[in-house]
């Protein structure tokens, strides 16, 4: 599996200092609040702007792979979010840093379905083995970012901001070399592409149940630093553990326990899991002990969920790789772009439990979803051979010409 082509490790590379940008602002969100006299819900719209565009531009990533080809919409990807993150650094009012926000969710989604696609397309072996090289690169970016975030945020509040932008600079400069020209694509996607895969019962009830899940990370990761009520240092240090743990569980567990007891069933019992952790929180909100005891426990669970969630869409439909993830994105991160925005509404409104239990709830039901999406998802557990993938697509493409 770690024998690849210097493709897959530039493309990897990049995924870690673009993945470190989402764990580098949360330690900062507290400090945000208290600088620009803003509240948890209107810091928390850093959030939903930014996965709000980033779901809805998730349409357009393939239409723009597909014509100008995946190494040049990489470098497009990571030059908005340089802007993004710069500019947001830059800002004075809360308004603006939303605002830079839903630029850096453009650059995101162009950078991450397409980054994504690429590895698989690229790399040798199993979809699964690629997956979790994909997987193992986002662990890291995810693990470093909080400690990174916290030290940068001790100096200033901006200071992760102009970190992601200075990080994703080398990134760009790193792909610009190392990642070899790549062609269009035979057959250029349209817009439409990602609703027609969407037609596949087993696509869309996994992103349904990606949409569901995600309102309870994106309520964890939002909201909790608010209870926790610490410095940017020890938030960071929190949210560290939390993925440490994620990247073990995504790279290594993940697989042995779909090995042994297969994708579906590890699924949901993964989800269940998640519920009942964010339900102790919604319990003991107000004890910072067990909140940053679950919200490290919590890394375990959304490791192993992003890994097979990941696999099982690139498995779900017989459609093309990044017209799938396009499709699966578009879903989760579109509707989940409210759960932060809530969870700081009814952090102000109702109670500080409330937020958690309306995410385990969204978590619950997406158990619900994915019981009965399983009969649509027989044979994901197949091990299939990248290079035979890839040859059945050219077939696909050669006959549709």
């Amino acid at each position: 599996m770690w024998r690849q082509p210097k493709a897959v490790w530039a493309v990897a590379f990049a995924c870690v200092v673009a993945f470190m940008g989402i764990g580098l602002v949360d330690p900062i969100l507290k400090p945000i609040a208290e600088n620009l006299d803003a509240s948890a819900s209107q810091v928390s719209l850093l959030f939903t702007s930014y996965m709000a565009v980033m779901g809805v531009a998730m349409l357009i990533t393939g239409v723009v792979a597909s014509r100008i080809g995946p190494k040049r919409t990489l470098l497009l990807g990571l030059a908005v979010i340089i802007a993004g993150a710069g500019l947001a650094g830059m800002s004075d009012t809360i308004s603006e840093i939303v605002g830079w926000r839903a630029l850096w969710g453009l650059g995101n989604a162009l950078f991450i379905a397409t980054a994504l696609a690429t590895i698989v397309n690229s790399a040798r072996g199993s979809v699964a083995q690629a997956i979790i090289l994909y997987e193992a690169a986002l662990g890291l970016g995810i693990a470093v970012g909080p400690l990174v975030g916290g030290l940068l945020g001790e100096i200033s509040w901006r200071g992760p901001f102009f970190g992601v932008s200075a990080l994703m600079a080398l990134a760009l400069v790193v792909t610009v070399f190392l990642l070899p020209s790549t062609p269009r694509a035979a057959r250029a996607t349209t817009l439409a592409d990602p609703f027609r895969a969407l037609r596949h019962r087993g696509l869309l009830g996994v992103a349904v149940t990606a949409l569901l899940y995600n309102f309870g990370f994106f309520t964890l990761l939002a909201f909790t630093p608010f209870p926790l009520d610490m410095g940017a240092r020890e938030i960071g240090l929190i949210f560290f553990g939390w993925s440490v743990a994620l990247a073990f569980t995504s790279v290594v567990v993940a697989p042995r326990l779909q090995l042994r007891f297969g994708t579906v069933p590890t699924l949901l019992v993964n989800l269940l899991a998640m519920t009942a952790t964010l339900a102790v929180m919604a319990v003991e909100t107000q004890n910072k002990g067990v909140l940053a005891t679950c919200i490290v426990v919590a890394g375990l669970f959304i490791g192993i969920n992003n890994t097979l969630i990941t696999e099982t869409v690139m498995k779900a439909a017989p459609v093309e790789r990044g017209v799938a993830s396009a499709a699966y994105s578009f879903v989760r991160f579109s509707g989940a772009a409210l759960a932060p925005w809530l969870a700081g509404v009814l952090g102000e409104q109702v109670n500080m439990h409330m937020p958690y239990w309306v995410g385990a709830t969204a978590v619950l039901l997406g158990a619900g979803v994915l019981a009965l999406t399983w009969p649509h998802l027989r044979g994901i557990d197949a091990d299939e051979e990248l290079d035979e993938i890839a040859e059945a697509e050219a077939i696909t493409v050669g006959s549709d010409s």
